[in-house]
């Protein structure tokens, strides 16, 4: 395979003792990016497993509860 222009460029600086450009990359030039990758369906299921629930321990359904009162006497008059 045929080297491009800028690589003959740089081999040519290298060689003349100067300074190779490769050098002046940032090293997360060369990191991994194949890491992330979509969610599957397990994932998504297990992060939407306690969406929308509620602690159905206490009171309704739809998360109301009723306190009953009992008939207290008020003496408003004493």
């Amino acid at each position: 395979m045929a080297l491009s222009k800028a690589k003959k460029l740089r081999q040519k600086l290298a060689r003349e003792g100067k300074r190779n450009p490769e050098q002046n990359r940032s090293p997360f030039a060369f990191a991994d990016l194949q890491s992330r990758t979509t969610k599957t369906k397990k994932d998504v299921l297990y992060r939407n497993k306690h969406k929308n629930r509620s602690n159905h321990t206490y009171g309704d359904q739809n998360g109301s509860f009723f306190i009953p009162f009992t008939n207290v006497p008020f003496n408003l008059v004493t």
